[in-house]
């Protein structure tokens, strides 16, 4: 059959004819693709040439051209835009995918030639700091993926990787499927006391979409939902976090225990197959961290300080509501707090957060008034789904730069969370600009309403749209380093950074305007949100620690203990209180049934990312801060030194690089009141 995937798109930067793109097309375009870089990837391996880099190395950045196509678009619906049917699709083909890129990385007659590259590369004098660091990094990847075992390891590798696909696929499609199950249905308006009219708006479309009446509470990925923090009735509080908690653990045919103990114990016996102890310590091997005990030593560091916090912060609350606070209460009771502290709770925020221009007047001005980008709306050009916008963006010179698709609204058939991914990777070898996708999850409201965001659905935007400009602003010679292809403790780090614009004066003042007046945001909100910053990081960093060391705890178990666990809540009650980070009334940002990041989204034993790459955010930030802030001279410097090498240099180089020395932790714990 033929599909669109064959040759490359004939459209603007190569954007996929999305429009032309049908269900059938996919699996003989995966079988077609798998096919051709198979075969490229065997003349490679079978030449009778000597091998040097460009036979070798540059060879094998080139295969898997068309497979790339078909990918990028099959997982970019997959996440965004699904169907049962593709679900069933991904579940066939995850594994035969897995065992294609196994057939290659494993490849002894591969591995031995770039091993050859390797040991000649003091002789070549030619070579590009791109390309030596090209050459390590394959062969560091494919050392650590197993390509020096024998052949029984080798067998056995596969078939825990074809495995591995498959359950980490019904891990995600559980959670999609409980989630929408688990949604809170509301049939007395009186129980959403405190919401606004977009808030409800939202909600009553929600319900109409499954044909129901009243309104529909849709649960995000996190434990907790944005709404706890309006909601007066603590009943339906009740009601949205134990359905929140639930989530994979009913005993259902989506319950995701045995799922998640399955995928701990394939990754277990792996790693030890690859001479390891744990799952744990292969991630770290090849991130900035370098080892599992590296990681503890942040964490562990944080913890004291940090539920020490938060039990004096519930305390706090629970003089504020007259009760004692439980999980379903904190939201709601700090937002009293930040009320009666502040002015600059978010029912007073959100009327100033109109969706489209915190987009135009905050998101895309921040990134015109650093890095000279300009971003155009392209309306003859479409994207996955009618609700995907697309924009064209250039330099300030006028040149392309690429593509920014923006995918705002939550359906069914999206799963939770935000995030960013290429959809084209910018490669000068092969000619491509980056298209790349930006994901949120904001509740829809009804025809004609605003858009109206809340402060954290704000700080995502920024947040995702910081990983989108990694991916637009780098330029590599080599795929395998565009844009956000960076090791994954460090791919955090712009994204964090790019949060700094929310507040800053000039921007905020730009965006944060009332949707029907036009009227600024006050300046008691304006300097409540200003004095805000620390406030309520007791929950926060608790939350987070929490979630990041139960990660840890699941991978850091060798075979044996692993095969030795038998049930996921005895697991986590236990790691949680081990780790000293069990604290009353808060939970873990993400529980282990539902926590994608770690069982599906590629985060495993890494979720601990986020506060690692915070250490260098918060430096950055002081740094802007004393070289003049929202500038064109500054926002070249970090482009140019930081954003732009993409993955083409070791990350840790080129923060020092940009800094000028390492990153201090000083800031990291000021933030966050852990000092």
């Amino acid at each position: 059959m033929a599909t669109p995937f064959d040759v490359p798109s004939t459209l603007p930067y190569s954007l996929p004819p999305f429009r032309d793109v049908r269900l059938e097309h996919y699996r003989p375009a995966f079988e077609a693709g798998m096919a051709e870089q198979r075969a490229e990837a065997e003349a490679i391996a079978a030449s009778a040439e000597a091998p040097t880099f460009e036979n070798t190395l540059v060879a094998l950045e080139r295969t898997g051209q068309s497979l790339a196509r078909v990918s990028h678009v099959f997982f970019t619906l997959s996440s965004a835009d699904s169907t049962p049917e593709q679900h069933d699709l991904e579940a066939e083909v995850s594994p035969l995918l897995a065992a294609h890129r196994d057939a290659i990385t494993l490849d002894s007659r591969l591995y031995d030639r770039i091993a050859a590259v390797r040991s000649t590369l003091d002789e070549r004098t030619d070579l590009s700091d791109e390309d030596r660091r090209l050459v390590e990094r394959t062969y560091t990847e494919m050392t650590l993926a197993g390509a020096g075992l024998d052949d029984a390891g080798k067998e056995r590798l596969t078939a825990i990787n074809q495995e591995l696909s498959t359950l980490t696929t019904t891990f995600e499609r559980n959670l999609l499927e409980d989630t929408n199950d688990l949604a809170v249905h509301v049939t007395d308006e009186a129980e959403l006391e405190g919401l606004d009219d977009g808030a409800k708006s939202a909600a009553a479309g929600a319900a109409a979409d499954r044909e129901l009446d009243g309104w529909l509470i849709t649960l995000p990925l996190y434990t907790g939902h944005p709404w706890l923090a309006s909601l007066a009735d603590r009943g339906l509080r009740e009601r949205i976090m134990r359905a929140s908690l639930s989530r994979g653990r009913r005993g259902n045919e989506h319950d995701n225990r045995d799922v998640l103990l399955r995928i701990v114990r394939l990754r277990a016996e792996r790693a030890e197959l690859l001479g390891f102890p744990n799952h744990a310590a292969v991630v770290t091997a090849d991130e900035t961290a370098k080892t599992p005990e590296a990681v503890d030593g942040l964490l562990s560091s944080l913890v004291p300080a940090a539920a020490a916090n938060a039990d004096d912060e519930r305390a706090v609350r629970s003089r504020v509501v007259g009760f004692d606070v439980e999980a379903w209460d904190w939201a709601y009771a700090t937002e009293l707090l930040r009320g009666e502290q502040f002015a600059a709770d978010s029912s007073a925020l959100r009327p100033y957060f109109e969706a489209d221009r915190v987009l135009r007047d905050g998101v895309f001005h921040a990134a015109g008034e650093l890095y000279g980008l300009t971003f155009t709306e392209r309306d003859d050009l479409h994207g996955y789904n009618d609700e995907v916008r697309v924009f064209e963006v250039r330099d300030e010179d006028g040149a392309e730069v690429g593509l920014y698709l923006l995918d705002l609204y939550t359906r069914d058939g999206k799963r939770g969370g935000a995030w960013m991914n290429p959809v084209v990777e910018q490669s000068a070898l092969l000619g491509t600009l980056p298209v790349v996708v930006n994901n949120l999850n904001v509740a829809k409201p009804a025809a004609g309403s605003p858009t109206l965001l809340i402060q954290d659905e704000v700080e995502t935007l920024f947040h995702e749209f910081g990983h989108a400009l990694h991916g637009l602003i780098a330029r590599t010679t080599y795929p395998r380093f565009s844009g956000t292809n960076v090791e994954r403790d460090f791919v955090e780090f712009p994204s964090q950074v790019n949060e700094m614009w929310v507040s800053w004066p000039s921007v905020l003042a730009n965006y944060a305007k009332h949707h029907e007046t036009g009227e600024p945001l006050p300046p008691e909100l304006v300097l409540g949100l200003s004095d805000s910053a620390g406030f309520n990081e007791g929950f926060g960093t608790t939350e987070y620690l929490a979630a990041a060391l139960l990660d840890q705890a699941w991978h850091r178990l060798s075979s044996a203990e692993a095969a030795a666990v038998t049930s996921v809540e005895d697991f986590e009650r236990d790691a949680l209180a081990s780790a000293g980070i069990a604290v009353e009334a808060v939970p873990p940002r993400y529980s282990s049934t539902y926590f994608a990041h770690t069982f599906s989204g590629g985060y495993d034993a890494g979720y601990y990312g986020y506060i690692w790459s915070e250490v260098l955010d918060a430096d950055t930030v002081e740094w802007f801060r004393s070289n003049g802030g929202l500038s064109r001279e500054a926002g070249r410097r970090f482009a140019t030194r930081l954003l732009g090498v993409g993955g083409a240099k070791d990350p840790l180089e080129a923060y020092r690089d940009f800094r000028g020395r390492d990153a201090e932790v000083g800031p990291l714990l000021r933030r966050r009141g852990l000092e």
